[in-house]
């Protein structure tokens, strides 16, 4: 998992299989940014399962930075919007991103070309964007309303209440959107019916700032549901929870971390083994336009 403190950046093991205790690993690199990292996703290629190939980093300054994930290595920036940017999410072919900024607007980043193709002014400040497994649709939040959208056209299709601020959001692969903000809760969405399906209340004692799934479903493992999800407030603490345990009357966490840090975003993916494919090292432009065509 990727935990970003300012402009440094820590690899984070959270709990294994067995349920083993979290812990901190050692700085892994700095951003090369002026400003603080504000929002961070990874770009793992269906070719390498859910092994990380490229992390993406926006700033305070209105830049996205594209990294190789490991070795840690800048591969290239682009500025997209005039303010600090909220949120980023990549698109599952890794061809596409959409941000959202403190300039009220949207943008699409063409990650191939490396350069942004749309920007449009939104009614309102957004401060979450996040497309879903499949690429389909996406969600756009406002204030503490979540907006569900086609891809294709950007319609409307439904708008969802949180009844406060939504500060993180993360799709998982069974139609399920995971948020939390202001009210400190981790809140489960089914984003066919539009309803809410179930919600860990107080999960943590901060805002929460980042939200990831680490397991997703697989038609060979008997699981239907993504079930581990990790949780970042503000106040430096990650936790991890068995989503399944929400029905209980206080759920608690599997294990938890306080890295002594302002914790801004949270990024992750579910890595089986810590032996990584060695990967072929390209000149900076081959290898940003590999890592967003492959698919």
């Amino acid at each position: 998992m990727r935990v970003v403190e300012e402009r440094s950046l820590r690899a984070t093991k959270t709990a294994d299989e067995e349920g083993g205790a979290a812990e901190v690993e050692e700085k892994k690199g700095s951003f090369h940014h002026s400003s603080s990292i504000t929002s961070v996703a990874l770009f793992s290629p269906p070719s390498l399962a859910s092994l990380p190939r490229n992390l993406l980093a926006a700033d305070a300054e209105g830049s996205v930075s594209i990294y190789d994930a490991d070795p840690f290595v800048l591969l290239k920036t682009v500025k997209i919007h005039k303010k600090a940017i909220n949120s980023l999410s990549v698109h599952p072919s890794g061809k596409l991103a959409l941000t959202v900024g403190h300039d009220e607007c949207l943008a699409l980043v063409n990650l191939v070309r490396g350069r942004r193709s749309f920007y449009c002014k939104l009614s309102k400040e957004s401060s979450v964007v996040q497309f879903d497994e499949t690429g389909d649709k996406f969600f756009m939040v406002i204030d503490d309303k979540i907006s569900v959208h086609e891809s294709e056209d950007a319609k409307l299709i439904f708008e969802l209440d949180n009844q406060k601020k939504v500060l993180c959001a993360a799709p998982a692969s069974n139609g399920i959107l995971f948020t939390g903000g202001e009210d400190r809760n981790i809140t489960a969405w089914d984003t066919a019916s539009g309803k809410l399906a179930y919600s860990i209340k107080n999960a943590h004692q901060a805002r929460v700032k980042g939200i990831v799934v680490l397991s997703k479903s697989r038609a060979d493992s008997g699981e239907e549901d993504p079930y581990i999800v990790a949780s970042a407030s503000s106040d430096g603490i990650i936790r991890v929870w068995d989503v399944r345990m929400a029905t209980q009357e206080e759920p608690k966490p599997l294990s938890e971390v306080n890295t002594k840090s302002r914790l801004t975003c949270l990024a992750g993916s579910s890595i089986r083994s810590l032996k990584r494919p060695r990967l072929e090292v390209l000149n900076t432009d081959e290898n940003l336009d590999a890592a967003a065509v492959e698919s």
